[in-house]
């Protein structure tokens, strides 16, 4: 572990002194990868500087238990004492900080909120989860727009969604896909009856479309002689072009201009919006699915979270985490549960770490 912290705390330092590199503060695109890498890895190593000097102090207290003199041995044992389970809590949290992170959580999400089973209530308890969410995203310093929004014809959303964009923002969301569940009297519930509902809600990473990116290699050109109306220049001039695009097979030609340069154009934009089609298509299809698995059925039973309203409880049954600050929670004050989970995925991480 130590040879991998010296090898981070170089990169470190490399980073920093890239980001005086006038090269690098002239480009803005390579200055802000530079930067958000060096942000990246500063966390871990301000707590290696921390744990390497916490190392010295306790070398140096072990030095003094050598000594003869009684007071100095008592003063090294109290010493170590209290610098041992520092140590052990240090060393874990490097381990945290040492398991790989996923690409994805610095990507902006795509959130989408459903009313599920429940009628009318599920409606209007999606309007609740969206404030919730809101006051939340808020909190963090997050931008959000409504990208698409149908009102409940009783109060709340049959469907809403939002793009959210800020730090680390699929890395804090991506647990909240799933089924959430409501248990309370609703406000059209003249008997004073618990009702239980459901929400759904997706969370999605914002897959960003590359610009199409076509290599003069990768391109075969065929010239042919254009038919049909133009008059003797079409029929004695190969001045009809088809490109193929071999790593894609994507064809695309023209005899429109009255010229062999005119028509390179021509196909090579409709080669470009081909393609960029083609990848839009399977953007797209990548989106679908990853909706599919991530929504569930919006069914009761395939909960991944309870709300129950009287008895103020929120239950998240992945870790069977329960917190009776429902009203809190209501109000944004969701980071005890993301926390949670968190931590429940790192220790499920470094365990297949050390499995493997």
């Amino acid at each position: 572990m130590l040879d991998k912290l010296e090898a981070i705390q170089e990169r470190f330092y490399y980073l920093e002194e890239r980001l005086s590199d006038p090269s690098i503060v002239s480009d803005q695109k390579l200055y802000a990868k530079t930067n958000k890498d060096y942000s990246n890895l500063k966390e871990v190593v301000e707590v290696y500087k921390e744990y390497k000097e916490l190392l010295g102090n306790i070398e140096t207290a072990q030095e003094m238990l050598a000594e003869d003199d009684p007071d100095m041995k008592e003063m090294a044992k109290e010493e170590l004492n209290e610098l041992n389970p520092k140590k052990e809590a240090l060393e874990e949290q490097l381990k945290v900080l040492l398991i790989p992170k996923d690409p994805e959580d610095e990507k902006d999400v795509i959130v989408e909120i459903r009313s599920g089973t429940g009628g009318d209530e599920a409606s209007i308890f999606a309007g609740d989860l969206y404030k919730m969410y809101s006051r939340f995203f808020d909190r963090q310093g997050w931008k959000t727009e409504v990208l698409n929004i149908t009102e409940g014809t009783a109060g709340g959303y049959s469907k809403l969604v939002l793009e959210v964009s800020g730090n680390n923002v699929f890395g804090r969301l991506k647990f909240e896909s799933g089924a959430h569940r409501v248990q309370r009297v609703p406000k059209t519930e003249s008997q004073g009856r618990v009702h239980t509902s459901a929400a759904t809600v997706v969370v999605m990473p914002k897959l960003e479309m590359e610009d199409v990116n076509i290599v003069k290699s990768d391109l075969k050109v065929d010239t042919f002689r254009s038919s049909g109306a133009g008059g003797q220049h079409v029929n004695k001039t190969e001045s009809g072009v088809r490109f193929t695009h071999l790593p894609t097979g994507t064809v695309a030609e023209s005899t429109d201009g009255r010229s062999q340069t005119q028509n390179r154009e021509i196909a090579l934009q409709r080669l470009y919006q081909k393609v960029y089609d083609k990848q839009r298509e399977a953007h797209d299809s990548k989106v679908a699915a990853a909706r599919k698995s991530l929504v569930g059925s919006g069914d009761r039973s395939g909960k991944i979270r309870t709300y129950n309203y009287p008895q103020n409880r929120v239950t998240d049954h992945r870790i069977n985490l329960t917190l009776y600050s429902l009203d809190k929670i209501v109000e944004g004050a969701i980071d005890e549960i993301l926390e949670a989970l968190q931590v429940a995925e790192n220790a499920e991480k470094m365990k297949a770490g050390t499995e493997v």
